[in-house]
């Protein structure tokens, strides 16, 4: 195992973000707002009753979900704020926004440093999203 290994493997292993799940009322409609905002398909699922559409994750990275069923929360604009990654650029996903159904809660916010840029987001569903992106 090489040095890079090792801290890809730890960082991985100590990440406090492992699997998070986006509750929806429509599976189709959401699933249709985040494959056109994202650019990126999601894979379908059926878990205990509820349908999932699953995000594609990097290798080692945490994955999530939209799901939607029986003892799902309500969607909801207050709570926990799940960022999605908008690489390579984030201006490009908010030109997408509003044509998906959604729209723009917090505009584009420089972060300090190299530390990227951020936007909030309401989906079809009335959840609030964080994007995230270097540019």
């Amino acid at each position: 195992m090489t040095t890079a290994t090792a801290r890809t493997t730890a960082t991985v292993t100590t990440s406090p973000i492992d699997w998070f799940e986006i509750p929806i009322r429509d599976i189709d409609r959401a699933q249709k707002f985040y494959e056109f905002l994202l650019a990126a398909p999601l894979r379908r699922e059926s878990i205990g009753g509820k349908a999932l559409a699953v995000f594609g994750g990097g290798e080692g990275g945490a994955g999530g979900c939209l799901m939607a069923g029986p003892g799902v929360p309500a969607p909801s604009a207050d709570g926990t704020l799940v960022y999605l990654n908008a690489t390579p650029s984030l201006d490009a996903v908010l030109a997408r926004v509003a044509d998906a159904g959604g729209r723009i809660v917090t505009p584009k916010v420089q972060l300090p440093g190299d530390m990227g840029c951020f936007a909030h987001v309401a989906d079809s569903e009335g959840n609030r999203v964080g994007l995230h992106a270097a540019t």
